[in-house]
C-alpha cells in the first residue's frame, strides 16, 4: 500500500473513481492496468467484497467487478506476484470469510474503529470518505416514468440477463435440494415410525431425532454459513453444492416430521392387515402404508417445496448469485430502490402459482385411484 502511495498509482486510481462519481457516473472500464509482463506465477489471492457500494466496488455493465476497491486490490496483487479473483457476498459475510480462510482478504470500504481493530487486522487508510443524510424531494426522486425507469433497470446493458441467471441459478438449487430433502426426510420418517412401532432401530432413531430437533431449532441462514465456512472450510467446493447440501438438510427435517405425521394418520388396522397377509413390516409399508401416507401429505410436502424455494434467497451470503442476488446487482447499478426487489418478487410469485397448479394436478390424478 506504501508503494502505490509513492508511485502515485492509489492517487489515479481515487482521483478517477471519485471525480466520475462526482458528475453522476460509474467507469465502465479499469483505470489500472497491469503492467506488461507482470509476474503472476505466485497463484491466486481471493478478494471478498460487496459490489453493491459505488465508487469502492460495484458490478459494470459486463458483470465485471470494477471500483477503487478492486483496483487497488489489483494494483496490490501485480506487486505480489498473484492473480487476483474477487468474490461478490453479502457485506455481513466478509469478515468470516476470510477468517475462515474461504477468501485470502477483504476490501469493502470498512471504516476502522479500534473496536474492530480487537478481530481485524487492518492496511493502512488509503481513503477517507464522509457522511451525508439524504431525503426525498418534493417531486419523484429519479424523475422518469415506470417505462423509462423498466428500461433502465432491466434493458439497459442487457440487465435482464442477470434475472435470467439467477432464476437458473435458484431453480438448480431447489431443484436438487428438494430431490435430497424428500428422500433423507422419508428415510428418517419410516425410521423414527419403525421404531414407535416396534421399538427397534434405537441408535437409527436417535440419530433421527437429534438431526430433526438441530435442523428445525436453527436458522438456515446459520446453517448455510456453517457448511460453507465450518463444515467446508479447508477444501475449495463448489458455492451451489454447498447450498445444495444445506437447503437439502434443512429440508428434510421438516419432510421428516410431515410424512411421519402422515403414517402415523394411516389406521393401524392397515398394517395388521398387510402383516397377516404375509407381508414383512418393510413391504407393508412400502406397498400398503406410504402409498396412504402420500397422500394424505402431498400437500404439506408441496408448501415446504414453496418454502424451500423462497428460502434459496439467501445463498448471496456465500457469494451465489441467484436470483435475489440478481436483483440487488440491478439495484447496486442503477439506485433504483424498488423496481428490482419487485421484479424479483413477481418472478418467485409466478414460480410458486406454477408449482401450486403442477401440486393441484397432481392430488387430482391420485384422487382418482380412491373412487
Amino acid at each position: 500500500m506504501e508503494e502505490l502511495k509513492n508511485d502515485g498509482t492509489l492517487d489515479k486510481i481515487i482521483n478517477a473513481y471519485l471525480d466520475a462519481s462526482s458528475k453522476n457516473k460509474t467507469l465502465q472500464s479499469a483505470v489500472y492496468t497491469s503492467p506488461a509482463g507482470t509476474d503472476t506465477s505466485k497463484g491466486t489471492l481471493k478478494m471478498a467484497t460487496s459490489a453493491d457500494f459505488p465508487p469502492y466496488e460495484y458490478h459494470a455493465d459486463d458483470d465485471s467487478i470494477l471500483g477503487i476497491d478492486a483496483e487497488v486490490a489489483q494494483a496490490i496483487c501485480d506487486k505480489l506476484g498473484y492473480k487476483l479473483e474477487i468474490e461478490d457476498m453479502k457485506f455481513d459475510s466478509i469478515i468470516t470469510s476470510v477468517s475462515a480462510g474461504k477468501d485470502d482478504f477483504g476490501m469493502a470500504g470498512m471504516t476502522v474503529t479500534d473496536e474492530r481493530k480487537k478481530s481485524v487486522d487492518f492496511s493502512d487508510t488509503y481513503v477517507t470518505a464522509q457522511q451525508a443524510i439524504i431525503v426525498k424531494a418534493s417531486s419523484t426522486a429519479s424523475g422518469q416514468s415506470l417505462a423509462q425507469q423498466f428500461k433502465t433497470n432491466f434493458i439497459d446493458g442487457s440487465r435482464w440477463k442477470l434475472l435470467l441467471q439467477g432464476l437458473g441459478t435458484t431453480l438448480e438449487i431447489t431443484l436438487f435440494a428438494v430431490i435430497i430433502g424428500i428422500v433423507l426426510g422419508f428415510l428418517c420418517a419410516v425410521v423414527r415410525c419403525a421404531h414407535d412401532q416396534t421399538g427397534g432401530l434405537k441408535v437409527l432413531n436417535f440419530i433421527c431425532k437429534l438431526y430433526t430437533t438441530v435442523i428445525r431449532g436453527t436458522p438456515t441462514l446459520l446453517q448455510l454459513l456453517i457448511w460453507y465456512f465450518v463444515v467446508f472450510a479447508a477444501v475449495d467446493v463448489n458455492k451451489i453444492f454447498v447450498c445444495v447440501i444445506a437447503f437439502g438438510l434443512n429440508s428434510g427435517a421438516y419432510v421428516c416430521e410431515i410424512v411421519r405425521s402422515g403414517i402415523m394418520s394411516v389406521d393401524a388396522g392397515q398394517m395388521e392387515a398387510g402383516r397377516s397377509l404375509g407381508f414383512s413390516y418393510s413391504k407393508t409399508m412400502w406397498y400398503i402404508v406410504l402409498p396412504q401416507a402420500f397422500k394424505n401429505v402431498l400437500p404439506a410436502i408441496g408448501n415446504e417445496v414453496i418454502t424451500l424455494l423462497k428460502e434459496t434467497s439467501i445463498a448471496g451470503y456465500i457469494a451465489v448469485t441467484d436470483l435475489t442476488k440478481a436483483g440487488d446487482i440491478i439495484r447496486s447499478r442503477t439506485f433504483s430502490a424498488f423496481l428490482p426487489y419487485i421484479a424479483v418478487a413477481l418472478i418467485y410469485l409466478a414460480m410458486v402459482l406454477i408449482l401450486a397448479k403442477l401440486l393441484g394436478m397432481l392430488e387430482r390424478r391420485l384422487r382418482e385411484s380412491e373412487r
